[in-house]
């Protein structure tokens, strides 16, 4: 009888042992995990993490005051653990598939536009996938940690293991202070980033936009200046092709793909009697959030993240746009993305603004917005570039075809009356576009698709319009997503500035652009630095001065719900 009490004793305390084996292990490994490049996969990582430490140590400070198991305890720690595995599982997708840190404020606001785009393009039955992962993953991830808690906590009423496993905690807390200062450890331990430090720059970032030192920050005004004697006369269009990264140009396998495309494309501008020169240029964001870079090449000034393009937009700055109106020029921006009103084109100074509902698309859908390239560019050509009489254009152009996950691309159609109508295509190339499904864990393909169906956009323009004066300006906005590029790859984007004006061409030429198609070289610029590199090629007496007037603050109420050119 004793054996067998001996036995159920040892056995019971064998189990106790390995469950907290399992839940320390559980709880490491759940904020240490790093991501399997380039899926949405994850791997065990081989760092410590001091949130799994100070979890502990509050556990062995509970377990000293309460010697029964204080399971209310486990319900709010749980619920904070879920928020910590989540919060880690966004952050290393993130960098690891875009190459940018996550921003959990200003990022969040777009998950119901991702959302919907997803449900568009998906299948139903990754659609259902999805949301059931969603309700699901939460559900499991605050069950399992309860559980890792309790086990943890049972083994805590020794006061021995209590105080081994509360100097263990105290070591690793000591060791991540020293490695965060800089001092170094005798162990060499290396730390996970705290997804708990987030919310303390969450905090901080609010006290310093409050302070002022934000708009501080951005500087004094500017006064752009050019007198545009090299584009004079000319409609000047600026296209922002959405995802064109320097990519496409030094992965082999892509740019092997694109070569017809973009030799077709050379054709269209040679035949037309123009040249084209490019060069690579350094976006100020990459794989999304587009119109930092939109802004930071039109107004000059840097802007890496959404609250600095906040703060510049609530005040009264100069633009490239504003430029051209004040030199003749009737301003007009093409945002076939814009679902809603956008306000920010007051800021920028726009005379029109060709959205979803002004386009007025008719034809087919592709994708989550619909309007494809071809008939945007039509549309306006036809609405304000074709009347005779009129003053030149400035036209800014930010594309959808290219945006993630790159299909169905729609077909090229020659005849760009018939772009107009609502049959734009043929039931053939339709059916065969619309059947273009995309492969979530191999986009390369479909991303080639998309560059190749926008060279022919650009190129058939070219032709169509062959004895227009015209400027076109063809500039990425930002790399593809890592899915596509890679891990650690540039942020660098091609330009490509396609005109019959020679004396334009040679300028940027003496600033290192290359003759030609093929941007590769050194990067010339930044994407706000580009801006005066660009004011110089179009004319004379051109530079970015101080300006005399005060920052003063606009009348532009911005929406957190307006952009959706992700």
């Amino acid at each position: 009888m004793n054996k067998e009490r001996d036995w159920s004793v040892l056995a019971s305390r064998v189990y106790e042992w390995l469950g907290f084996a399992v839940a320390l292990s559980a709880l490491h490994l759940s904020l240490t995990f790093v991501n399997v490049w380039p899926t949405l996969k994850v791997r065990a990582g081989d760092e410590f993490s001091v949130e799994v430490a100070v979890a502990v140590l509050s556990l062995v400070c509970v377990a000293s005051w309460h010697r029964k198991t204080a399971e209310f305890r486990f319900y709010w720690l749980s619920g904070i653990w879920v928020l910590l595995v989540l919060g880690r599982y966004i952050d290393v997708t993130t960098r690891s598939l875009y190459g940018r840190d996550v921003n959990l404020y200003w990022d969040l606001r777009h998950v119901p536009k991702v959302g919907a785009m997803f449900t568009t393009v998906a299948s139903v039955w990754e659609t259902l996938l999805v949301v059931f992962a969603a309700i699901m993953v939460p559900v499991v991830i605050y069950l399992s940690s309860y559980w890792c808690f309790a086990r943890i906590f049972s083994v805590l009423r020794n006061v021995h293991i209590r105080r081994s496993l509360g100097v263990a905690a105290s070591a690793i807390c000591l060791l991540y202070v020293l490695d965060r200062v800089g001092v170094g450890s005798p162990l060499e331990a290396e730390f996970s980033d705290p997804v708990s430090i987030a919310g303390v720059e969450e905090v901080y970032e609010y006290i310093y936009e409050m302070t002022g030192a934000g708009v501080a920050a951005l500087g004094p005004p500017q006064l752009l200046s050019s007198d545009f004697e090299h584009v004079q006369g000319a409609d000047v269009v600026l296209v922002f092709m959405e995802s064109y990264g320097a990519v496409s140009w030094e992965a082999e396998h892509l740019a092997a793909d694109l070569a017809p495309s973009r030799s077709k494309f050379e054709e269209d501008v040679v035949e037309t009697g123009r040249n084209v020169v490019s060069a690579l240029v350094e976006s100020t964001t990459f794989g999304g959030e587009s119109w930092l870079a939109h802004i930071s090449l039109l107004s000059g000034i840097e802007i890496r993240d959404d609250r600095a393009n906040a703060r510049l937009m609530a005040q009264d700055r100069d633009t490239l746009v504003k430029l051209f109106g004040r030199q003749g020029y009737r301003t007009v921006a093409i945002m076939p993305g814009h679902l809603q009103a956008w306000p920010e084109g007051a800021f920028y100074g726009f005379d029109e603004i060709y959205d979803h509902g002004k386009l007025d698309y008719e034809g087919p859908p592709f994708g989550w917005w619909s309007v494809t390239d071809q008939y945007a560019l039509a549309r306006v050509d036809s609405e304000e570039m074709e009347p005779k009489g009129v003053d030149p254009r400035f036209v800014v152009f930010t594309t959808l075809s290219t945006h993630a996950p790159f299909t169905p691309a729609p077909p090229y159609q020659p005849d760009w009356s018939r772009v107009l109508t609502d049959q734009p295509y043929d039931s053939e190339s339709l059916d065969r576009a619309w059947s273009d499904w995309p492969d979530w864990f191999n986009l390369g393909p479909s991303y080639v698709k998309a560059l190749g169906y926008a060279y022919q956009t650009f190129g058939g323009y070219l032709r169509f319009r062959a004895e227009r004066d015209l400027v076109m300006i063809l500039i990425g906005d930002h790399q593809p997503p890592a899915l596509v590029s890679g891990e650690e790859a540039s942020w660098n984007v091609p330009i490509h500035v396609v005109t019959n004006r020679q004396r334009l061409l040679e300028k940027l030429q003496d600033r290192h652009f290359v003759e030609g198609l093929d941007p590769r070289g050194p990067v010339v610029a930044r994407m706000d630095t580009l801006l005066p590199i660009l004011l110089e090629a179009f004319g004379n007496n051109a530079g970015i001065s101080r300006a005399s007037k005060q920052i003063g603050m606009s009348s532009i109420k911005l929406s957190p719900d307006v952009s959706n050119n992700f």
